[in-house]
């Protein structure tokens, strides 16, 4: 084992274990669902903040985007932009109303106005899809760390790593609930900001603080010279790449508003107002992070070198670690080897925390929405009692991993980014148009309901399963296949439209029309706050 190596392990141990203390530590003695589900709504803006921006800024952006970046340029450049925008849709149009009208998950929003049971079932369904989605985006850049820590040897290292990270995430959800969790985001969030900041520092060092001969050695090291920082090197070669490109900024920017992970961490906070200024601080600190991490990505192509980047992985997830070992000082070195080790450790630290996070979230959806509305549906009480929703939580976080950990190991080949892109796509098309047509639709009905969750998660996930995601390419899941019908890689043009569509579509042909005091109530409730938990 070379010194980068035992350096990085070491460091990552350390991490691990730290967390592990957090995990005990906020899991003592604490044994309520509004404990486990939003650590009893005691955090302040700072921290839910902290945790957010945590959650959010996952593998996909410090891996997949910064490769994108380094790979193609402006074109990597849009799905930050993306990315960052998203968060004005989130601040104006759910903070706030999510918290005032829900107790732990989404689901809980929509059944306050409509049919309980089956607004849950097809909300829960669709939630755990899209975190399942998201977790194997985290993992995939698991393994792509790995190999690049091993130099490459022992293969089936990533199938081990894959596997440790799905039992690390599975111990943080059993034993330390939402607590935990968010307290393993402020760190990991403190981590990855540090670090991040430490990184570019030394790009603008190098290149004397002028951003202008960074682009130009950047376009340079691109091997595509001028086009490097001109769009279109990935998304402007035809008109249907073009077409792909809009359809990934719709899933991008409408998203975010949909993701389960992030729904429920308006609920870790006492108040609708706390809620919004958790926001507020989260977009301040994504913002500074995607402004970091163009200038890694540019510093890559520049300092390594695209070829150099795709040779180490096609996908280009490991752009940043190989750019901290050339800034150190290069293979060998003393500098490069504890450059390359603290970035290793801090991308490992933000896949952990996330896939915790995203596994919480949809264990709590398997618990407090499916459990529960098929105890409702079989004679059960009216309210699953704490223990056992706990319980049904935890079973869950096991199964939820391992299905996980299984799809992951399909999808190694692709870039973190664009399966990041795929779950963004599946929220938008199912939990987006649902979301805001029960908060701003008088109209709106339980059929609407569940025919918009349905008519946005099916369509979606059958167009990726037939996409270039999925086959007929050099880097799909399935290479050798070719059954790629569908020919964008992100279904968001066509899924999204359909989810609104559908949902109208439900209510018009609906038998039993909306109930206006129901709908009433939530509107006052989801503005005001009165009534909220």
């Amino acid at each position: 084992m070379t010194g980068h190596q035992a350096l990085a392990l070491s460091l990552f141990t350390a991490f691990v274990s730290i967390t592990l203390a957090i995990t005990v530590w906020a899991g003592r003695g604490r044994r309520s669902s509004e404990e486990f589900f939003s650590g009893g709504r005691l955090f302040s803006p700072l921290e839910n903040g902290f945790a957010i921006s945590g959650d959010y800024l996952s593998a996909g952006s410090f891996l997949g985007v910064s490769g994108l970046i380094a790979l193609y340029g402006y074109d990597g450049v849009l799905y930050l932009v993306g990315f960052f925008v998203a968060w004005l849709g989130v601040l104006m149009l759910v903070a706030e109303l999510v918290r005032n009208c829900g107790r732990f998950t989404l689901a809980d929003v929509l059944s306050a106005r409509m049919g309980e049971r089956p607004v849950r079932i097809a909300a829960g369904i669709s939630s755990i899809t899209v975190a399942v989605l998201y977790l194997v985006a985290q993992l995939v850049g698991a393994g792509s760390l790995v190999s690049l820590l091993l130099d490459g040897e022992a293969a089936h290292a990533r199938t081990w790593t894959v596997g440790g990270v799905g039992a690390l995430m599975v111990f943080y959800v059993v034993f330390g609930g939402m607590r935990a969790t968010t307290w393993i985001q402020v760190v990991k969030g403190a981590l990855l900001l540090g670090g991040s900041a430490v990184l570019t520092a030394m790009v603008l060092a190098h290149f004397h603080g002028d951003v202008s001969a960074l682009l130009r050695a950047a376009a340079h090291g691109s091997g595509h010279g001028a086009a490097y920082l001109r769009p279109g090197l990935k998304y402007g070669g035809s008109p249907l790449a073009r077409l792909d490109f809009v359809s990934l900024g719709l899933a991008l920017v409408l998203g975010t508003a949909g993701l389960p992970h992030i729904l429920v961490r308006f609920y870790t906070v006492p108040t609708a107002r706390a809620a919004r200024r958790s926001v507020v601080w989260a977009v301040a600190l994504i913002g500074a992070f995607y402004l970091m991490t163009m200038v890694l990505g540019f510093g890559a192509a520049a300092l390594v070198g695209s070829g150099a980047v795709r040779a180490s992985n096609a996908a280009g997830n490991t752009a940043v670690p190989l750019l901290a070992l050339s800034l150190g000082g290069g293979a060998g070195s003393t500098g490069g080897t504890v450059l390359f080790a603290v970035v290793g450790s801090v991308a490992f630290a933000t896949i952990l925390a996330v896939v915790a996070g995203l596994t919480l979230a949809s264990s709590a959806s398997v618990a407090h929405d499916l459990y529960g509305s098929l105890r409702r549906g079989h004679g059960g009480p009216s309210n699953t009692p704490d223990a056992r929703e706990v319980a049904v939580a935890r079973l869950a976080a096991v199964a939820i991993g391992a299905v996980a950990i299984g799809l992951t190991l399909y999808a190694q080949a692709l870039n973190v980014a664009v399966v990041v892109g795929v779950a963004f796509a599946v929220a938008a098309s199912a939990n987006l148009p649902v979301l805001l047509l029960t908060l701003f639709w008088r109209r709106f009905t339980t059929r609407g309901a569940v025919w918009s969750v349905y008519g946005g998660l099916v369509p979606s996930v059958a167009l990726v399963v037939f996409s270039p995601v999925v086959s007929g390419g050099p880097g799909a899941i399935f290479p050798r296949l070719d059954f790629a019908w569908f020919p964008l890689q992100n279904p968001g043009i066509v899924s999204i439209p359909l989810g609104f569509l559908v949902g109208w579509l439900g209510t018009v042909l609906s038998p039993v029309p909306a109930d206006p005091g129901r709908y009433a109530e939530v509107e006052v409730r989801s503005l005001t706050g009165a009534g909220a938990a």
